[in-house]
């Protein structure tokens, strides 16, 4: 989900705070009100985290999604993305690997916008589609169908669209991501079970597809400073569905106290990655 690079932290890049032995970054020595103020009128349309470089790190899953996702663009024929963002993702796929008819949904008005504005010059369409209706498109119309981090996932349309012997291949946000997070503002609360990776799998398989590959990670998530959560939790809504500035004012003051004793707020990922096959016409 973040769009981060350990790199950012490169101790040559910045000081460090002698307190916590951490680079310090742009929250050094500003007050709660200003990092919370800064970080609540910043744009979060979208899907670039690079509003949070120096300000929070996540680690990466071991297998490099967007490499992958390029070497499968590469060798399909017709290929949608669904739920693509802002485009960020696919567009870093590289369009060399683009194939002749690339196709990406997006049901967020602002990121269809930044999606057409970054895509539409590589060659791929975007089509506005909310999330949760029906896919546009006919039956078997794709080779490939990709996604990174959808927010639903309609197993049986997914397989609709895909022609027989085509593939399915995304990263998901796993189960129990960022349960750390949430449990600070909202207490505890059932950690659902939708997204643990075999009952993905499981769905897949009902819906008739093959599940070639199906591994999950978990990755460790720190923020330094309270304005990166507050930003944070704008883009990313469902980690705390009813947040506001306002609402939470003092639990954030409270987690700000939390990062200036401990040096950070520590979270985890889940990242889940998905290939299933439609089986091929007999």
């Amino acid at each position: 989900m973040l769009a981060m690079d350990r790199s950012t932290n490169r101790p040559e890049d910045r000081t460090t705070d002698r307190t916590t032995n951490r680079p310090a970054g742009p929250a050094a020595g500003r007050s709660f009100d200003d990092l919370v103020e800064e970080a609540a009128a910043a744009p979060v349309d979208g899907w670039d985290f690079s509003w949070l470089d120096g300000r929070a790190t996540e680690q990466r899953p071991s297998w490099g999604y967007q490499r992958l996702l390029g070497e499968r663009l590469a060798a399909a024929t017709a290929a949608l993305d669904v739920q693509t963002g802002g485009g960020e993702v696919l567009a870093g796929a590289g369009a060399g690997n683009f194939p002749r008819t690339l196709v990406a949904t997006e049901g967020w008005a602002p990121n269809a916008a930044r999606a057409t504005r970054l895509l539409h010059p590589l060659g791929a369409v975007l089509v506005a589609s909310p999330e949760g209706a029906p896919l546009p498109f006919a039956d078997g119309a794709f080779d490939l169908v990709t996604s990174r981090h959808p927010a639903t996932v309609d197993f049986p349309e997914l397989a609709r669209v895909l022609a027989p012997g085509g593939t399915y291949f995304a990263q998901h946000v796993g189960g129990r991501t960022n349960v750390e997070l949430s449990a600070f503002f909202l207490g505890p609360f059932p950690v659902p079970t939708a997204r643990e990776p075999e009952v993905e799998a499981a769905r897949a398989r009902a819906a008739g597809l093959d599940v070639v590959d199906c591994r999950n990670e978990r990755l460790r998530l720190e923020f330094t400073d309270v304005g990166a959560v507050v930003w944070f939790l704008r883009k990313v809504l469902w980690t705390v569905p009813d947040f506001s500035v306002d609402r939470y004012r003092e639990r954030l003051r409270d987690l700000h106290g939390l990062i200036g004793r401990e040096g950070a707020f520590v979270s985890t990922m889940s990242r889940t990655l998905l290939e299933a096959r439609k089986p091929a016409a007999a």
